[in-house]
């Protein structure tokens, strides 16, 4: 073999020598070799076990789908690009052999709630919107749209209502549908939906799963009747994650239970210390015992355990004094996004509900003094103080 060749091939292409790694390595290989062309057709066909091309599967994406799977409870899972990428994987596989239909919870992410509407119903799905927390008004949209698939947030975003998976599953599945839920919010520490009815639990991996602010991703798990379908339709389009973002979340995910439950204590703390402030108007915290779903949250969260987003309005507020507020924080960290260690200070109106129209945001209940914080695992005297010295 001349030097050219050698520089191509050599070194490359060995079976794994000696012990197993402890931490699953980054296989960034597009295509994979079988000993023999009939294995290779076998793995192509989906007839053996293996892997051939990264489209199609991957070493270290496999080992975070196992991964998630058994977190979720479901029988199989799906490593997207992002969450959105994820969220339309599952509302496509909802919807391949069902009627085009969709009923949709009115509180939503705002991407979600567009991807709906500017992508989705141009293709003729139809979206019908309801207040997920009003069994009466889910089983009458239900029933008279006999949708293809129902889509909810354990957590809504942002006012973090919480609606009851079990039983819109249970209206979902008596007209042939299926429930998806956006179960970032909550993560598998809180609730498991496909445990509870649910066909598909979707999570943005960028959040509380990989945690540290440093992955773009998402995941779908599915029940047994989903996953090839989901797998099968990532064969086709290819939204699937990148093996070392897949290796990052998979890192994440070994200290997500500490990070959440830690994440949960200091919300609560939080949660207390704004509804006393007199700069305050109104506090969202799903801990709250007046909260409008106490009940359904008493039955499905762990006990202590209630989520570590809290949501609040400044009195009397509206852009300008929103913006100020925030350009006083020192700690708190303003960014787009959710679930890190460090606390994040989000601004709905401007960020995760911009494409939402300001008539939609207030008929949602997202005021122009409403900010969301998504609370980190720093101690959490810190965070109190810089919020109480930004609040003046």
């Amino acid at each position: 073999m001349k030097i050219q060749s050698k520089a191509v091939h050599a070194g490359d292409r060995r079976k794994p020598i000696g012990q197993v790694p402890v931490t699953t390595p980054i296989f960034s290989s597009s295509s994979f070799i079988a000993d023999t062309t009939e294995e290779l057709d076998q793995i192509l066909g989906v007839e053996a076990p293996g892997f051939c091309y990264a489209r199609y599967d991957n070493p270290t994406n496999f080992a975070l789908e196992e991964l998630v799977t058994e977190l979720e409870g479901g029988a199989g899972a799906l490593a997207c690009a992002s969450g959105m990428s994820a969220i339309q994987v599952a509302i496509t596989a909802a919807l391949l052999d069902r009627r085009k239909s969709i009923v949709a919870a009115n509180a939503l992410y705002g991407a979600t709630i567009k991807l709906m509407m500017n992508v989705m119903a141009p293709f003729g799905v139809e979206v019908r919107f309801v207040d997920i927390c009003d069994l009466e008004a889910v089983q009458a949209a239900i029933g008279e749209e006999k949708p293809g698939c129902v889509v909810m947030e354990t957590i809504s975003n942002p006012l973090l209502r919480v609606g009851s998976i079990s039983k819109v599953a249970e209206l979902t599945r008596a007209v042939g549908g299926a429930l998806i839920v956006d179960n970032t919010f909550a993560t598998p520490l809180l609730v498991r939906p496909l445990e509870v009815g649910a066909a598909m639990s979707v999570h943005s991996a960028t959040k509380y799963l990989a945690g540290h602010g440093d992955v773009l991703g998402g995941l779908v798990v599915s029940d047994a009747d989903h996953a090839p379908i989901v797998r099968s339709l990532s064969r086709t389009y290819g939204p699937v994650l990148g093996p070392f973002e897949s290796y990052l979340t998979m890192r994440g995910v070994k200290t997500f239970p500490l990070r959440v439950e830690r994440q949960c204590n200091n919300a609560c703390r939080v949660a207390q210390f704004m509804a006393t402030h007199p700069q305050i108007s109104r506090v969202y915290f799903p801990g709250d015992p007046a909260h409008p779903d106490a009940k359904t949250i008493a039955g499905m969260f762990p006990q202590g355990l209630f989520g570590a987003m809290v949501s609040f309005e400044l009195k009397d507020a509206g852009r300008a004094e929103v913006f100020a507020f925030m350009d006083r924080l020192k700690m708190v960290v303003r960014a787009t996004s959710l679930g890190d260690v460090h606390t994040m200070a989000l601004y709905p109106a401007i960020a995760s509900h911009r494409d939402v129209s300001p008539k939609q945001r207030q008929r949602m209940g997202i005021t122009d003094g409403l900010v969301r914080l998504s609370v980190g695992i720093e101690d959490v005297n810190d965070i109190i103080d810089d919020l109480a010295q930004a609040l003046g």
